[in-house]
């Protein structure tokens, strides 16, 4: 699969309640222009969120998005959502009144992926993304009658079953217990091993950003900037030895020392 998200010379700036205006990112350039899992770190505040809504094609009324610079997909400006995007939050959004199931398929509902998958295929995804994250048991329960990490699984099945393109990931497991997360992370490494495609994955944790990345881009405090941005070798899953080695300890610090360098860390953590 194909894919090319490509960020260039991206201002953003919003307007001061006082007057004037407040840059939050400042000439920024990322391309992304195979399947990985790109993680973007940085600390509290420095545009990580406004960065991936550029990429979702989301856009605030009343203000120019971005300020200046360009954000293309596939070569074309990226100027509203976009067919092959989807986009996960921290808060899960499950409909309260839907089954699992039926939050699951709810985007084949509507006009673009109805008519894009048949229903013969619709429902055969639908019942493979429910094995693929533990909840074949649970198809029939409303969303009040779950934990929060299972509510977060229906939410990521949600994106998933449409076999998208380009995933975008805004600090989707940040809300969970340890241990949930950590089975969040195992989750998502699987299913973008049977289905690859661009994500792009905001988060607040060196730790995750290790572990998951085929790539790991730091940015500045505000505003922001590309401080850092390398590739990470080793093979998923990553092991407990891998992670505390001496190497990985390495990354870790220049993560970290980006960050105190540029005004950081703000709410960056290291969860190991």
């Amino acid at each position: 699969m194909t894919v090319s998200i490509h960020l260039d010379d991206i201002v953003q700036e919003y307007p001061r309640p006082g007057g004037g205006l407040n840059r939050v990112i400042d000439e920024l350039t990322l391309h992304i222009d195979a399947p990985e899992i790109v993680m973007l770190l940085g600390p509290s505040g420095c545009g990580k969120s406004t960065l991936l809504r550029m990429m979702g094609g989301m856009r605030p009324y009343g203000v120019q998005t971005p300020t200046s610079g360009s954000v293309s997909i596939d070569g074309e400006p990226c100027l509203g959502p976009h067919d092959d995007t989807v986009m996960v939050f921290q808060q899960y959004a499950n409909r309260p009144d839907l089954t699992v199931r039926s939050n699951i398929s709810f985007p084949f509902r509507l006009g673009l992926w109805r008519r894009r998958v048949p229903v013969a295929e619709q429902r055969r995804r639908v019942d493979r993304i429910l094995e693929a994250v533990g909840l074949a048991d649970k198809a029939e329960l409303r969303p009040w009658q779950l934990s929060g990490g299972q509510n977060q699984r229906v939410a990521l099945a949600r994106a998933l079953v449409l076999k998208p393109r380009i995933l975008l990931m805004d600090e989707p497991f940040g809300a969970l217990d340890a241990q949930t997360r950590e089975e969040m992370q195992a989750l998502l490494v699987e299913l973008f091993q049977e289905n690859p495609c661009a994500v792009v994955f905001v988060t607040h944790d060196v730790t995750e950003a290790l572990l998951l990345a085929d790539r790991v881009v730091v940015l500045s405090a505000g505003p922001a900037k590309v401080v850092d941005d390398f590739l990470i070798p080793e093979a998923r899953p990553r092991s407990h030895a891998w992670q505390r080695s001496t190497a990985t300890l390495a990354l870790e610090e220049r993560i970290l020392g980006h960050l105190h360098a540029s005004g950081g860390p703000g709410q960056v953590r290291v969860t190991v």
